[in-house]
């Protein structure tokens, strides 16, 4: 390890999902930590240059971190970029098969034969979206001894990319995120709703809100299955990464970029009622439907470790990735994983359960 150098820059961006570092970010921890190194602290996404904003799906800035879904660190790691997790995070969330009431898909054993409705990005880097419907589909075939072969698959095809939408400012602390927009809006979606397809897959707040808000039958929640690999897919576990040279010639800046994401962690354990209102706005939700889709303790599920059990499953995520041909190379999680970040919180007692 060579010996840490100031850090003039660091970029940071996370996904609108429960993560330590938006709550961080959001209580202002992260600024306050690095102002006495006059480390200037950038959102990746509210930059005016969409290469910045693309590298929250390609990581190529240098000294950035990003919290957020695996699947496009996954690929930037799976493609040659030089990125270390340091630290990982399992928060449990619906993961939905939904259909139509009259649809008569009330069970997983109904798909077979069925339309199911995807969204493809044509001009992405990586379609995380279509990766994460997909993994969802097919572990919930699975409890039934079923494949996705049993099942019709319609895509959706969305022209542009994640990053084609202008950067857009933080308003109270939200989290900043436009995601899809125009006709590409939850394309599936409507496809359901116009009869073109029998199921598709949503998850986490909006999938609860968008469920609830046209009647939709849940044929399986995923997200609440016993077994953790039915429950792997791009948020279970979220990967915390930076680049080589944040490790490399700035060490201490990411260990204290882990120490507070693990001090907002363990604040948010003691304080349930205002992480749901964090949590909200990260997720550009309601306080309501954090709930419904991340749990009555969902203060509780925001955990930033390094367990093998979490290492396991994004093993097997990383060879579904692989086999579906989302990423050109498989490869060792635990190679990926520099280690010396998470010791040095716990050894300053950071890093201890509830």
């Amino acid at each position: 390890m060579s010996q840490s150098q100031p850090l003039d820059a660091l970029w940071y961006t996370r996904c609108p999902v429960p993560t330590g570092l938006g709550i961080a970010v959001q209580k202002g921890w992260l600024e306050d930590s690095f102002r006495s190194q006059n480390t200037l602290i950038k959102s990746l996404r509210e930059s005016n240059d969409q290469a910045v904003r693309e590298s929250h799906f390609d990581h190529t800035l240098v000294n950035s971190v990003r919290h957020g879904g695996n699947i496009p660190a996954v690929w930037a790691r799976s493609v040659g970029r030089e990125t270390r997790v340091i630290g990982l995070s399992w928060a449990d969330e619906v993961q939905l098969i939904l259909s139509l009431p009259e649809s008569g898909i009330n069970s997983v054993k109904d798909l077979k034969g069925r339309r199911f409705g995807l969204p493809k990005w044509s001009n992405v880097q990586i379609d995380f979206s279509r990766a994460q419907a997909i993994r969802g589909l097919e572990n919930a075939l699975k409890t039934e001894g079923l494949t996705v072969d049993d099942v019709e698959l319609v895509d959706y095809v969305i022209g542009g990319t994640q990053s084609d939408a202008p950067a857009e400012k933080s308003v109270s602390g939200a989290n900043v995120f436009s995601g899809r927009r125009g006709s590409s809006r939850n394309a599936e979606l409507l496809g359901l709703l116009r009869g073109e397809v029998d199921a598709i897959f949503l998850k986490g707040a909006v999938g609860a809100q968008v469920a609830h808000q046209f009647d939709l039958n849940i044929v399986i929640d995923t997200g609440s299955h016993p077994d953790p690999l039915i429950r792997a897919n791009n948020g279970t576990p979220r990967t915390l990464a930076v680049d080589i040279n944040l490790l490399d010639k700035h060490f201490d800046s990411a260990v204290n970029i882990l120490q507070q994401v693990v001090r907002a962690e363990q604040w948010a354990w003691q304080n349930p009622d205002d992480t749901r209102r964090y949590l909200a706005r990260e997720t550009n939700s309601s306080e309501y439907w954090v709930t419904r889709a991340y749990g009555e303790d969902a203060h509780l599920r925001l955990k930033t470790d390094l367990a093998d059990s979490s290492i396991e499953a994004l093993q097997d995520f990383v060879s579904f990735l692989h086999r579906w041909k989302f990423i050109p190379n498989s490869f060792s999680v635990r190679d990926w994983i520099d280690p010396r970040p998470w010791e040095a919180v716990s050894a300053s007692g950071l890093g201890s359960d509830v």
